[in-house]
C-alpha cells in the first residue's frame, strides 16, 4: 500500500484542482497529519474555501487503498468528532483521537483585540469547579459577546424611555443584564439540544459539551429549567404588560434553532428574538409600548442582527454546507456585501426614525452618524472568506452598540 507525504499529497491535490479548472488551490489545507494505520487521514481546514466550491467537491474521508482524484478535492476533518477532550479545549487546542495516536492542533484563532475582551469571563470560567464546567461552556459564559448583544437593545429603549435629565433607571438596567445572560444562556441550551448531532461535524461546535458526550440531554434539560425558572423570577419584577410581552417571545427562542434546517433566513429569526427587549425595556419602563418609537427601534436592532449575524455565519458556511443547514451567509454567497450594505441603511433609518419620534437631543443623531462610520468600515473592511476578520468584525458590534446607547443617554441629559 502506497504512502504519501503530505507536501506529495499537496502537489496531488493542487494537480486536481487545477484540472478541475481552477486556478490556484484555496488556503484551505494548514494541517497534514499522517496516522499510523492503514487509513490515511487528511486534517484540513476549509474555513477560506468558498461553500460553492465545497459542495462540488466534498466527497468524504478518502483511504489511501481507494484514493481517486475526484476525491482528493474533498478531504475536510475527517479526523474530528465525539470523544474530543474538553479539557484541552480551554487552552485554545483541538484534540482528536484517531487509530492509535492522537494529533493536536490548534483550533480557529481568534484576534487578540477579541480575545482580550473576553479575557475575564474565560478566566471565571477556568477557575469554576470541575463539576460547572460543562453547565458554563453550556451557557457560553465564557464567551459574553451573545449576551451583550441581546442585552444592548434592552439598555436603548430602557434609556429612551428614561424621563428628559434624568439617566435610564439603574435597577432596571441591572435586572435586564441579569435576565439577558439568563435567556442567552437558555438559548444556547436549546439550540445545543436541537443540533447536538450536528455539531459533531462541525469544527468550531465539536467541542460543546453536548456534542462531545460532557453532559447528557436530561442534565441539559435541567440547567435549561433551572435558567428558565431564574428568568422567569426577574421577568416577574416587572409590570404585568411586560412580563406577558416578554412571555410571548419564547416562541422564537425555542424555534430558533429550527430554522437553519428550513430556511435560509434564520438570522432573520434571531433578530426577531434578539432584539425583543428594544419592546420590552420600554414597557418596562411606561407600562405600555409607544409604537412610534419601540418599532422603528426594533426594526433598527433586527437590521443590526441581519448584518452581524450574516458576518458570523460566514466563519461556518463551508460545515454548513457539508451538515446540511443554511444561512444566510449561503443565501448571498458573494452578494453579501450589498445586502449588508442594504441591512446598514435600513438599521441607520430606523435609529432616526425613533430619535425624531422620541424627540432626541443632537447628540443621539451624532451617535446615529457613528454607527453608520462604523458600519460602513465592517461592511468594507469586510472579507467573507477570512474567518479571523468575520470574528473580529462580529465582536466589533459590541462598541457599535455601546456607541448608540451613549448617545442615548447624552440626547436624554441634554433634553432635561
Amino acid at each position: 500500500m502506497q504512502v504519501w507525504r503530505p507536501r506529495d499529497l499537496v502537489r496531488h491535490v493542487q494537480s486536481f484542482w487545477n484540472l478541475f479548472g481552477l486556478q490556484r488551490i484555496p488556503q484551505c489545507i494548514r494541517h497534514l497529519s499522517l496516522v499510523s494505520r492503514p487509513t490515511f487521514a487528511v486534517y484540513t481546514m476549509m474555513y477560506n474555501l468558498s461553500a460553492t466550491a465545497a459542495a462540488r467537491f466534498l466527497c468524504g474521508p478518502v483511504r489511501i487503498g481507494t484514493l481517486r482524484p475526484r476525491c482528493v478535492c474533498g478531504l475536510v476533518d475527517v479526523l474530528r468528532g465525539p470523544g474530543t477532550d474538553n479539557e484541552q479545549a480551554k487552552s485554545g487546542r483541538l484534540v482528536l483521537p484517531v487509530a492509535s495516536r492522537v494529533f493536536s492542533r490548534s483550533a480557529v484563532q481568534r484576534p487578540r483585540s477579541a480575545k482580550r475582551s473576553f479575557r475575564s469571563a474565560a478566566a471565571l470560567v477556568s477557575r469554576a469547579p470541575s463539576s460547572w464546567k460543562p453547565f458554563l461552556y453550556l451557557m457560553r459564559v465564557d464567551k459574553p459577546i451573545g449576551t451583550w448583544l441581546l442585552f444592548l437593545p434592552c439598555t436603548w429603549s430602557i434609556a429612551l424611555a428614561a424621563a428628559p435629565g434624568t439617566l435610564p433607571d439603574a435597577r432596571l438596567l441591572a435586572l435586564f443584564g441579569v435576565g439577558a445572560a439568563l435567556m442567552r444562556g437558555a438559548g444556547c441550551t436549546i439550540n445545543d439540544l436541537w443540533d447536538r448531532d450536528i455539531d459533531k461535524k462541525v469544527h468550531r461546535t465539536a467541542l460543546r459539551p453536548l456534542a462531545a458526550g460532557t453532559i447528557t440531554p436530561f442534565q441539559a434539560l435541567l440547567a435549561l429549567a433551572g435558567q428558565l425558572s431564574l428568568a422567569l423570577g426577574i421577568l416577574l419584577c416587572l409590570n404585568w404588560y411586560s412580563v406577558l410581552l416578554g412571555a410571548s417571545s419564547l416562541l422564537f427562542v425555542v424555534t430558533y434553532p429550527l430554522m437553519k434546517r428550513i430556511t435560509y433566513w434564520p438570522q432573520f429569526v434571531l433578530g426577531l428574538t434578539f432584539n425583543w427587549g428594544a419592546l420590552l425595556g420600554w414597557a418596562a419602563v411606561k407600562g405600555s409600548c409607544d409604537w412610534s418609537v419601540c418599532l422603528p427601534l426594533y426594526f433598527s436592532g433586527l437590521m443590526w442582527t441581519l448584518v452581524y449575524d450574516t458576518i458570523y455565519a460566514h466563519q461556518d458556511k463551508v460545515d454548513d454546507v457539508i451538515v446540511g443547514v443554511k444561512s444566510t451567509a449561503l443565501r448571498f454567497g458573494d452578494d453579501t456585501k450589498p445586502w449588508l450594505t442594504a441591512f446598514s441603511l435600513a438599521m441607520i433609518g430606523g435609529l432616526t426614525t425613533a430619535g425624531v419620534s422620541a424627540d432626541q437631543a443632537f447628540p443621539y443623531f451624532i451617535a446615529v452618524a457613528g454607527t453608520a462610520c462604523h458600519l460602513a468600515h465592517q461592511v468594507w473592511t469586510l472579507d467573507v472568506n477570512d474567518t479571523g476578520e468575520c470574528w473580529k468584525k462580529f465582536a466589533s458590534n459590541r462598541n457599535l452598540g455601546l456607541l448608540i446607547l451613549a448617545g442615548i443617554m447624552s440626547g436624554t441629559l441634554l433634553r432635561g
